[in-house]
């Protein structure tokens, strides 16, 4: 009986050292992910959180418009010229490309000549309110990481409000009101970013900044995402540390600055004076040539790379995770509850390693290394990051570089960088007198050989 106890032990314990190779010495922290991180001397990476990088989100977007008839050009109309609002003979028709605004304009390159933009009919309906939603779709949560800026072809409108969405438009929240008169448009006094503080920077403000009429060189409006950064991680965001250790533990704030869907509500043209002229409405009407959003996929800092697939951006996730913002455990993988990965500690965060299933044990899956895959480190793309270099990521320890995709370690060490000492990922650590093997191997898998031994216990 006691031979058939100990086999029985025996043969549980070979089934979890094999599990526990899978992974590495130290469960928490992000040991094969980089992002990039802004010092004094520039742009550096660095290993933490797994993110991937911001890009240029407007890329992926699709737009409506509501009502879906407000683009001019159908039936032909003519407008008054931006300049001279009493020259009125430019012409807008929509089946000469021409002289056609459709929507795709506002998202095409800047720089040609004669510009190009979207524009709407024009307010010969007044007074019946000018009401134009453009809604930006991406099916896919975003996190901003910079101002939205939408560039006018026309005034910049007395009204408009730029609103956010959370669940893919199903509900909508006000991110900021603009107007000429914030007070009698929308009964709020008018402020700026820079009234707000660390502990108002989630108040919604309406401001009259951006909301002059005709003038040269007042095309632009903002919504200010790094002035609002910059309430924690300074002027010049040199502190993101304090950023992101805000963001991990505020989920208001990490609410506030994530996206699925954006609106722009343009509920009143530009007048450039009090009172409409009603003799010349041709003046009045929308165009945009520009809107720029730009932010990362949210992964829930499961994943380094994010990809078009079936033209929906899905997340390239690690850690045993899966979904589409890497939401949940992998199959197999659910030992502990998932949890999203944090920043903190700063500066190395901890991952949230999805484990094994104790059901899974006895017949072990195929396991997936807690290693990136190189498609989503991107190193075969020019401009992205590599995983060793000869400048700001040196093999340790004597490592060699092979080809930026892998450091060749000296038999003593290990690790992505050559920067560990291959000894700790045995049993019993570098010093077996000093316990640190089974410390590093986490809570998780501390238990299971605990469990395992009262199992076979019991069933004897």
């Amino acid at each position: 009986m006691y031979l058939s106890r100990f086999l029985s032990l025996h043969a549980l314990w070979v089934t979890v050292s094999s599990v526990m190779q899978h992974y590495p010495s130290v469960w928490g922290h992000y040991d094969v992910c980089k992002t990039q991180i802004y010092t004094e001397e520039g742009k550096v990476w660095d290993y933490m959180a797994c993110q991937p990088e911001a890009r240029d989100m407007i890329k992926y977007v699709k737009v409506t418009l509501d009502p879906p008839d407000i683009t001019c050009g159908d039936p032909p109309e003519t407008f008054c010229a931006m300049g001279n609002p009493y020259m009125c003979n430019n012409e807008c028709d929509a089946s000469t490309q021409e002289l056609a605004h459709p929507p795709e304009l506002m998202f095409d390159l800047e720089g040609r000549h004669p510009s190009t933009f979207w524009q709407s009919t024009t307010w010969k309906d007044y007074p019946k309110p000018l009401h134009v939603n453009i809604t930006l779709s991406w099916n896919k949560t975003i996190e901003l990481t910079d101002n939205i800026v939408i560039t006018f072809e026309s005034g910049r409108p007395d009204q408009m409000i730029l609103e956010k969405s959370l669940d893919y438009g199903r509900t909508w929240q006000p991110y900021q009101y603009y107007a000429t008169d914030c007070l009698d448009a929308f009964h709020m006094d008018p402020k700026s970013v820079r009234d707000l503080s660390q502990h108002t920077v989630l108040e919604i403000i309406c401001t009259e900044e951006y909301s002059t009429g005709y003038m040269t060189n007042s095309k632009i409006i903002h919504f200010e995402i790094k002035d609002r950064f910059a309430f924690f991680a300074g002027p010049r965001l040199h502190n993101m540390a304090s950023l992101y250790g805000q963001l991990d533990t505020t989920k208001k704030l990490r609410d506030f600055f994530t996206i699925t869907d954006l609106r722009i509500r343009l509920l009143r043209p530009a007048t450039g004076e009090i009172y409409v002229d009603e003799q010349h409405l041709a003046r009045y009407f929308y165009a945009i040539s520009d809107i720029r959003v730009y932010g990362r996929c949210k992964c829930n800092l499961h994943a380094t790379g994010c990809k078009e697939e079936n033209k929906r951006l899905l997340c390239e996730c690690e850690h045993n995770t899966t979904g589409p913002d890497c939401g949940k455990c992998k199959k197999n993988y659910q030992g502990r509850p998932w949890s999203p990965g944090s920043y903190l500690p700063i500066p190395k965060g901890t991952a949230n390693i999805c484990i094994p299933s104790i059901s899974s044990i006895g017949n072990p899956p195929k396991y997936d290394r807690i290693w990136p895959n190189i498609s989503s480190l991107e190193v075969s793309k020019p401009n992205q990051a590599n995983v060793c270099d000869n400048e700001l990521l040196h093999c340790q320890n004597g490592g060699t570089c092979i080809n930026n995709v892998r450091c060749q370690c000296p038999p003593a060490y290990t690790g992505i960088l050559c920067e560990k000492l291959r000894c700790e990922r045995d049993p019993g650590g570098c010093s077996r007198s000093s316990g640190r093997g089974l410390v590093a191997l986490g809570p998780g898998l501390l238990l299971l050989p605990t469990l395992l031994i009262a199992w076979v216990l019991c069933s004897c």
